[in-house]
């Protein structure tokens, strides 16, 4: 099934990039600019019965984009306290997250484990999860190894745990090195290259088959593509002024006209903080902040959002 997907995907990527192209190309304009504006539409946090490399990307985004959030939420809004003289302890919401972005994406983390395991022509899953264990458990406080009850009868138990903000994942580990090679056979790009339908043919003119020194120089794991994008990602981000919206969840059964208070006031939650700034004492002023955040200041939760910068 493996081998079969990757054709899929490779498809789906040049035809998703053939789109946005096109929608560029269309709103494309020779006047002169300076500024833009963009928005940002994150999937939430993935935890399922069956945590597979999928989650580990997705989640590893959503780890990196929630601390830019904190850090903005959070940080600059201190800053703003320290500049009007309030009294404050400063607090870094933003490290709170940094242990377990380390452990998937540092050296001999998670994922770069996981590209060097990808090298060994006889390497496996279980020699990669046993790396893995070795390495980080017992060493780590992000990584946890699942008790024995927690696992039983599961079909695909998980390997060991990643404490993400949200919560503890358990991930599998089985066709990690599969999925993160991603082959796709150059017989199979030439035959999409010389295809008979012409769409098929433009999607795939630039795959030229490389001789075996190329393609070892050129060589890129799905790890290595995502973290790439998601660092070019975060460099854009860092360069804008973000403003954030909060998406509430009506009901889990996405049942129109359904609404369950319950996770709403979860997804909702804001504290609500008084700011008195330097200009009360002139003027008897106060200001009242709304910050959204998930229980209280030091944690937070999942925050399926939009961001717009």
């Amino acid at each position: 099934i493996l081998r079969h997907e990757s054709p899929c995907k490779a498809i789906f990527e040049r035809v998703f990039k053939w789109l946005i192209g096109k929608c560029n190309k269309a709103l494309d304009t020779k006047k002169p600019r300076s500024n833009f504006c963009g928005v940002l539409d994150i999937a939430g946090f993935e935890i399922f019965d069956f945590n597979t490399f999928e989650q580990l990307c997705i989640n590893l985004t959503n780890e990196r984009l929630q601390q830019f959030f904190n850090h903005h939420m959070f940080i600059l809004e201190q800053e703003e306290y320290k500049k009007e003289g309030i009294v404050w302890q400063f607090i870094d919401f933003g490290l709170d997250l940094e242990a377990s972005i380390e452990l998937m994406e540092k050296p001999m983390g998670i994922l770069p484990m996981l590209d060097e395991e990808c090298m060994f022509p006889k390497a496996t899953d279980m020699t990669y999860k046993d790396k893995v264990i070795q390495q980080h458990n017992k060493k780590h406080p992000k990584l946890s190894l699942p008790s024995m009850k927690s696992v039983k009868g599961m079909e695909h138990p998980p390997h060991f745990n990643i404490h993400h903000y949200a919560g503890v994942v358990g991930y599998n580990v089985e066709d990690w090195l599969t999925k993160n090679a991603d082959p796709l056979n150059d017989n199979c790009l030439d035959l999409f290259r010389k295809s008979a339908l012409p769409f098929m043919a433009e999607l795939f003119a630039d795959c030229v088959p490389a001789g075996p020194k190329e393609r070892k120089k050129t060589f890129q794991t799905m790890a290595m593509v995502h973290r790439k994008s998601l660092n070019q990602l975060m460099g854009m981000l860092n360069t804008t002024y973000p403003h954030f919206i909060r998406c509430l969840v009506p009901n889990e059964t996405k049942t129109p006209q359904k609404v369950q208070a319950e996770l709403v006031f979860i997804s909702s939650d804001v504290t609500v903080y008084w700011k008195v700034s330097v200009s009360y004492v002139l003027d008897s002023l106060t200001e009242l902040h709304t910050l959204t955040s998930n229980r209280g200041t030091r944690s937070s939760l999942p925050l399926p959002s939009c961001w717009i910068h």
